[in-house]
């Protein structure tokens, strides 16, 4: 027998997630209700109404999340908790329709959300970046009636969206049965799927080239996940393998497809508005890289301000750290990148929002300026990976041996970066920068570029 397809209008319950074995079973999460009173304020202060309210908001999760980062990171227990403080200071619909219920700002705040709140805690401001990348996958590649559906489902219902699209992976395979499409297949990397009210699923339709996206309920039994995330950075990401087994999805919700006709449409799948998912989400990384690497200077400031003591064997001994000469250096040395790699990276968060705006309702954006907006995009992105892998070890030559203590927690900001700054070679970023620069040539849209 054939598998149903899920109606993702309708609620679901999330049954025991089963490990890999196939046996049920209970793994580590944390409790939300640590949470409750902020839960309790943001519920009365309701979503923030401006620009400024919402950097506010972000700025007020990222300080709370910073208070026990490092025992969190220690802890490594599945990010219930922290997603839920995410949905109720309302960020997760920071992009959303305000006829929704959404905050109905730009990429270019959304943007600087994510940085501020991975300032506090890396892992969650990477899950905040992947779920509006996620949240907004229909605007890009739906129809207008799937873009307007998809986003007052997750706006309505304050959805947290995942995606297993790894595209390092083998595809996932799509077969057709009836009016649904059946996906099969796994992913070493579903980054925050195991927390997920939906997951974006992208595979190819067996015996085309053609590829499909779905939105679909993570909360059924076709989905395996193997909680197999234990790497040493970005703990808290649940960034682990899933397999994909028989999830049926409706034609209706292909998105960008034609349900009647069952093909692609094309004047919504054109090449390269379609594409701009890819200089989006590198620009996610950008932010939440910069935002971690701020996190740690001003994590620094307040422990070399505090605790760490002078060297007396300098010849030209201090009474305060704060007077030596090398430690000052080094922080007005770190601050002064950080500044650059932050306007650079908002010059392109302006780009990104600036794009949409102009051609999100035509779809009909040229090759030559989607290939400079993601040239920009590669630019931000070569930079903030230098500069915070740069300050995020640095850090330890103003702050002194007791800071490499395990419950000072100063190592994280550096692991996170180090994990995430592999996703994709930033070598093939400066190469391709070279040639747009030397030669002139706009890059080829990829799963990377």
């Amino acid at each position: 027998m054939s598998p149903s397809a899920t109606n993702i209008s309708e609620s679901f319950i999330a049954p025991p997630i089963k490990s890999a074995s196939h046996q049920t079973t209970a793994y580590e999460s944390s409790d939300s209700s640590v949470y409750k009173p902020h839960h309790e304020a943001f519920a009365s202060e309701g979503l923030p109404s401006s620009a400024a309210s919402w950097s506010q908001r972000a700025h007020e999760v990222s300080r709370i999340l910073a208070r026990d980062a490092a025992a969190r990171d220690h802890a490594n227990k599945s990010p219930v908790a922290e997603v839920s403080l995410l949905k109720s200071s309302g960020l997760l619909k920071i992009l959303g329709p305000v006829e929704y219920g959404g905050g109905g700002q730009s990429w270019e705040i959304g943007y600087k959300a994510i940085r501020e709140v991975a300032k506090g805690d890396g892992s969650i401001g990477m899950l905040l970046g992947y779920h509006l990348l996620w949240s907004k996958t229909a605007d890009i590649v739906g129809t207008d009636e799937q873009k307007d559906r998809f986003q007052r489902l997750i706006i309505e219902n304050n959805y947290f969206v995942g995606g297993a699209v790894n595209p390092r992976d083998s595809d996932l395979i799509i077969q057709e049965d009836g009016n649904k499409l059946i996906f099969n297949g796994s992913k070493h990397f579903n980054t925050g799927g195991v927390i997920s009210d939906l997951t974006v699923l992208e595979g190819v339709l067996a015996g085309t080239e053609n590829h499909i996206f779905a939105i679909v309920p993570t909360s059924q039994p076709g989905f395996e996940f193997a909680h197999n995330w234990n790497n040493i950075g970005l703990r808290l990401s649940e960034s682990g393998s899933v397999k994909i087994n028989n999830v049926a999805v409706p034609w209706s919700d292909a998105l960008g497809w034609d349900a009647a006709a069952k093909i692609p449409s094309p004047d919504v799948l054109s090449i390269p508005f379609a594409t701009l998912l890819l200089p989006t989400i590198q620009l996610v990384f950008s932010n939440f890289y910069l935002g971690i690497a701020q996190g740690s200077l001003e994590f620094a400031r307040g422990y070399t301000t505090t605790s760490t003591r002078a060297w007396p064997y300098g010849g030209d001994n201090k009474q305060s750290a704060t007077d030596e000469f090398y430690i000052l250096e080094r922080y007005g040395n770190f601050h002064a990148h950080l500044l650059a790699a932050e306007a650079l990276t908002d010059r392109a968060g302006v780009a990104i929002s600036d794009i949409f705006v102009a051609h999100g309702k035509d779809r009909d954006v040229s090759a030559r300026t989607r290939g400079e907006v993601a040239e920009l995009v590669a630019s931000a992105k070569i930079v903030t990976t230098d500069t915070s892998l740069k300050v995020t070890a640095g850090v330890f030559e103003v702050t002194g041996s007791r800071a490499t203590g395990s419950k000072v927690g100063l190592d994280r900001f550096w692991r996170d970066v180090r994990v995430h700054s592999l996703h994709d070679p930033v070598a093939y970023k400066n190469r391709e920068l070279g040639r747009f620069y030397l030669l002139d040539e706009v890059p080829e849209p990829t799963w990377y570029t």
